[in-house]
């Protein structure tokens, strides 16, 4: 996970502070004009992450969304939405995915530009979804995990019109500039886009 953001106004950062005086799972969705809250995916949970840590935008009018970008937390599921969800973090995704269970988490909509990639082109122009996981540890890549991820990648491919291939579907690690090295080796691409383009 890692931030890449522009400079918020002390209105903004006042107003995602706000939010974290709310309990965990208890977030109001934040939307300006005509998103609605809850998931873009239908069989995601929605657990919205601050309003501090994202940008709300009106994607693909503002912005064309044409990557998907794989990341593992380095953290359990529920410390990710935590750290979400406080926004003296600065950093979300659009989704977190569950180890045990393959369980999908929306934090941002898709319209909304997530603060995940670590380089603002790539956070306007891609979804980004969290694997909960350490990229030493591949216990965590659980056969649940890499189909409910991969019909997850599907939808989001399907509904932006992204080719499901390796040039668009990414890991963190392959973003300029980035020093992260997630989803790391253990993470199996073959099997993972051949998911994507079964589901």
């Amino acid at each position: 996970m890692e931030s890449a953001r522009p400079r918020l106004s002390r209105r903004r950062i006042l107003q995602g502070t706000a939010l974290a005086a709310v309990p965990y799972g208890l977030l109001p969705a934040r939307r300006a004009g005509a998103h609605t809250p809850g998931p873009d995916y239908p069989l995601a949970e929605w657990l919205p992450a601050s309003a501090g840590n994202y940008t709300a935008a009106d994607r693909p009018t503002t912005h064309p969304v044409d990557q998907v970008i794989i990341h593992v937390t380095q953290t359990s599921y529920r410390k990710t939405l935590l750290v979400f969800q406080n926004p003296e973090k600065k950093v979300s995704a659009h989704y977190v995915v569950r180890s045990a269970d393959g369980h999908v988490s929306q934090c941002v909509r898709e319209a909304d530009i997530a603060w995940h990639a670590g380089d603002w082109d790539h956070n306007t122009r891609s979804v980004g979804i969290e694997h909960e996981g350490w990229v030493d540890s591949p216990g965590y890549f659980t056969d649940v995990l890499y189909e409910k991820s991969a019909r997850l990648t599907a939808a989001i491919c399907a509904r932006h019109g992204i080719p499901k291939d390796r040039a668009h579907i990414i890991g963190h690690y392959e973003v300029p500039g980035t020093d992260h090295t997630d989803p790391g080796p253990h993470w199996d691409w073959t099997r993972y886009i051949r998911l994507v383009n079964l589901a």
